[in-house]
């Protein structure tokens, strides 16, 4: 039985200020889930052609509190201060925390982790997939927004992919290289040699797993 496809509804925007400029910040409902996904909008958008997007799922750990395990909280202030650069662009901010295993199972994972799995052995275990994450509604929000095509911020390939075949013109990836930490080495580590996202790891150093 095939799924019904996603809609997604625009239920309000509102200002917001940062270090990288005003932002509208715009709440959606969908017919998939219960959850309300975000996208932080700068400039003029519908329309468009070639806007810079970043397509950026929810991490607590790394976008609010700042943790060094991951390098999510660093690609998002980077994405934000790139657009705030151009003057023009868009965040999709997808509720899909941990690759879409959410928080319990995240934090679950990074236990495994401390014992020497990498994240992909360690969703694993927990009986997901290394990657559990959907782009079906950030596609549809970028419908809504209007805009024609995107210059996508990532280094994961799949996620360039995933979007193109829902239907999104990815017209260039543009690659977003947060610092290397020694507490995130062997995770970028895992994503540049297990999951194929194009990292600069010259200079890593993997002294212990983290």
């Amino acid at each position: 039985m095939s799924q019904p496809a996603v809609h997604v509804q625009q239920r309000v925007c509102a200002r917001i200020p940062t270090d990288y400029g005003e932002f509208q910040l715009c709440l959606y409902e969908n017919n998939k889930d219960d959850k309300e996904h975000l996208a932080l909008v700068m400039g003029q958008v519908r329309g468009r052609e070639r806007v810079l997007v970043r397509i950026h799922s929810e991490c607590f750990t790394g976008d609010v509190l700042g943790s060094r395990r991951c390098d999510c909280g660093d690609q998002l202030h980077g994405a934000m201060k790139m657009i705030g650069e151009t003057g023009q662009g868009v965040i999709v901010y997808l509720r899909q925390e941990g690759r879409g295993i959410g928080l319990l199972d995240k934090l679950r994972a990074y236990n495994l982790q401390d014992q020497g799995y990498d994240t992909v052995e360690a969703n694993l275990l927990l009986g997901h997939q290394a990657d559990e994450r959907e782009y079906d509604i950030a596609a549809a929000i970028l419908k809504d927004l209007g805009i024609r095509s995107i210059r996508l911020l990532t280094n994961n390939p799949d996620k360039v992919q995933s979007l193109v075949a829902l239907g999104v013109s990815v017209v260039e990836r543009v690659p977003i290289q947060a610092p290397i930490h020694p507490e995130n080495a062997f995770y970028l580590s895992t994503k540049a040699h297990r999951m194929h996202h194009q990292l600069d790891l010259a200079h890593i150093q993997l002294d212990h797993p983290a």
